[in-house]
C-alpha cells in the first residue's frame, strides 16, 4: 500500500492535530516522521526517524528514512547537504532487493536527488535523474512517487523558462493528488503551491494569486506551516487578492519563528 494512504490511516491524515499517535515500529515511526514534517515539527521529525535508524540498521525502511531526512533539510534550502543523504538513501535502496517498499525507496531517492541537483543550478543532471525516476515510477501504481515526480518535473521546466510546460506537470500533480484524494491530502496542497508558482512563470499572475490564496486557506486548516511560510513568500512578490501586503508578511514572520522554534535550520543552499 501507498505509504501515503498509511499515514492517513496511522494518522487520521489531519497534520493540524498533535500530539501524533504513538509509534512503536519503523514502519510508524516513519509515518509519524512524515506527518510531523508536514507540519513544520522539524525536532520531532528527526528524533523520530533517529530512532528508526537505531532500530533498522537496513533495509527499505532505513532508506526511506534518508531520504526524508533529505527532504527535511531541503524544505529549507539546504539542497547541498540533502544530497549526501539522498546518495545515501540510493546506495541502501539498491539493496532491499524485492522488499515491498523498495521501488518506492529507489525512486524517493532518485527523485530526491533531481531536486537536489535542480537546488544548485545542475539542471542537465536533474533532467537525466528525472528521465530515471520516471522509468522507476512508471507502472508503480503509488500515486506519491508519481506526485513528487511532477513537482520536481515542474520545477526544471520553470529553471528553465518553460512556463506552460511547469503548469502542465503542476495540473497533472493535482489530478493524481484528486483521485488519491483524502489520502494526500498534504501533496494536494503542495501541488497547488507548485501551481501558483508555474502560472507565475507563465505570467499568469491573476490566476497565480487565485491559486495562492486558496492554498492559503488551506494551509491553517491543516496546519501546513511549511507550505504556508512558502505560499507567504510568493504572495509578498505577487500580491494577495484578499490579504494586504502587511498581512502576508506577518503570516510569513509568523510562520519562519514557528518553524524555527519546532527545530528548523535554515541553510542558504
Amino acid at each position: 500500500m501507498d505509504a501515503s494512504v498509511l499515514t492517513a490511516a496511522a494518522f487520521g491524515d489531519h497534520p493540524g492535530c498533535w500530539p501524533l499517535p504513538t509509534a512503536h515500529t519503523p514502519e510508524q515511526l516513519w509515518h509519524r516522521a512524515v506527518a510531523a514534517a508536514g507540519q513544520g515539527r522539524y525536532s520531532s521529525a528527526r528524533a523520530d526517524l533517529a530512532v528508526l535508524r537505531r532500530r533498522e540498521p537496513a533495509g527499505a525502511f532505513l532508506a526511506l528514512s534518508l531520504s526524508t531526512e533529505a527532504s527535511l533539510l531541503r524544505q529549507l534550502g539546504g539542497h547541498r547537504s540533502a544530497a549526501g543523504w539522498d546518495g545515501r538513501a540510493l546506495a541502501l535502496a539498491q539493496t532491499c532487493g524485492d522488499h515491498p517498499l523498495s521501488v518506492q525507496a529507489h525512486a524517493d531517492a532518485v527523485v530526491g536527488l533531481a531536486a537536489d541537483a535542480l537546488g544548485v543550478g545542475r539542471l542537465a543532471a536533474s533532467a537525466r535523474l528525472l528521465q530515471r525516476a520516471g522509468e522507476l515510477t512508471h507502472g508503480s501504481g503509488v500515486p506519491r512517487l508519481a506526485i513528487r515526480l511532477e513537482w520536481v518535473r515542474a520545477e526544471l521546466a520553470m529553471a528553465g523558462g518553460r512556463g506552460e510546460e511547469a503548469v502542465t506537470h503542476a495540473r497533472r500533480g493535482i489530478e493524481i493528488a484528486e483521485q488519491a484524494s483524502p489520502a494526500l491530502r498534504r501533496h494536494r496542497v503542495k501541488s497547488d503551491v507548485v501551481l501558483a508558482a508555474a502560472l507565475c512563470c507563465a505570467g499568469a499572475l491573476e490566476p497565480a494569486r487565485a491559486v495562492a490564496d486558496a492554498a492559503l486557506r488551506d494551509t491553517e486548516a491543516y496546519g501546513l506551516v511549511p507550505l504556508r511560510w512558502a505560499l507567504a513568500c510568493l504572495l509578498i512578490d505577487i500580491g494577495s487578492a484578499s490579504l494586504t501586503s502587511q498581512q502576508v508578511s506577518a503570516i510569513r514572520d509568523d510562520c519562519a519563528g514557528l518553524i524555527t522554534r519546532r527545530g528548523g535550520r535554515w541553510s542558504p543552499g
